[in-house]
């Protein structure tokens, strides 16, 4: 019987990941803030659905995951979907306290309960842990300073657990690691009144998103093009970077 547990479950890609692998026969545990969303996938495919309230940045979610999980009676893959990001111009500081608090240390919390699951399993065989980052972890950009920055500790987070999990004497065919790194895609994180370049639907966005975790990508970018970006930014000079308006424009 195939188990995933998937936390930011109650709308955009956890929900649709959720959905997509309670299609193919699996048992799915989804947590997030807001429950009665859950509700409508319990509604339509019954108790192959475990629901849970998870806040990640509570003190109390490490437990409150490891409960969801002996509920569903173990997990195979972990999926961290939960996460926030705004656009920041003005710096408001409750933006960038809010996401490094989501994105960071709620993170943090349900990462490393997951992997911990993983690592005192007797039989470890082909368990996964994905997180959903995003390509805005791969620069720093000025329009959301703490959110790309949030989205590069996540990534660098799971390299540190992949080496982590080798000193520990756990391969990659006992535990695989999958960092998504999406682009622009039209759920409600984004803001309606901008306009954003290479943006992708949703459908088409957690298609690639569950084909990536099925075979065990160790860094998956979402889509094609939003991977040839990365690599082609990556070879600017820190100086050419920060003279580039890395930021989307309002819509008229």
């Amino acid at each position: 019987m195939k188990r995933i547990v998937i936390t930011g479950a109650s709308s955009g890609l956890g929900m649709g990941i959720a959905r997509s692998f309670a299609a193919k026969g699996w048992y799915v545990g989804v947590a997030a803030r807001r429950p009665e969303p859950l509700e409508q996938l319990r509604n339509e495919f019954g108790d192959r659905i475990v629901t849970a309230r998870i806040d990640i940045t509570s003190a109390d979610a490490p437990g409150q995951l490891n409960e969801l999980i002996d509920r569903l009676g173990g997990m195979n893959i972990y999926v961290q979907a939960a996460g926030i990001g705004k656009q920041n111009l003005p710096l408001d500081p409750t933006i960038e306290h809010n996401t490094v608090m989501t994105n960071c240390v709620g993170f943090t919390a349900m990462v490393d309960t997951a992997f911990n699951y993983f690592t005192s399993l007797d039989r470890q065989i082909d368990n996964r842990l994905v997180v959903i980052s995003s390509v805005a972890g791969t620069k720093g950009l000025g329009s959301a300073p703490s959110y790309s920055a949030s989205k590069r500790f996540e990534s660098t987070y799971m390299t540190a657990l992949e080496q982590q999990a080798r000193i520990r004497g756990i391969n990659c065919k006992q535990l695989r690691l999958t960092d998504i790194r999406p682009g622009f895609i039209a759920t409600d994180l984004l803001d309606n009144s901008t306009r954003y370049p290479m943006i992708m639907q949703p459908e088409y966005a957690i298609k690639l998103i569950v084909k990536a975790i099925e075979r065990g990508r160790r860094v998956a970018y979402i889509d094609w093009r939003w991977g040839l970006l990365v690599r082609l930014w990556r070879l600017l000079p820190s100086w050419l970077w920060v003279r580039i308006k890395a930021t989307t424009s309002q819509k008229q």
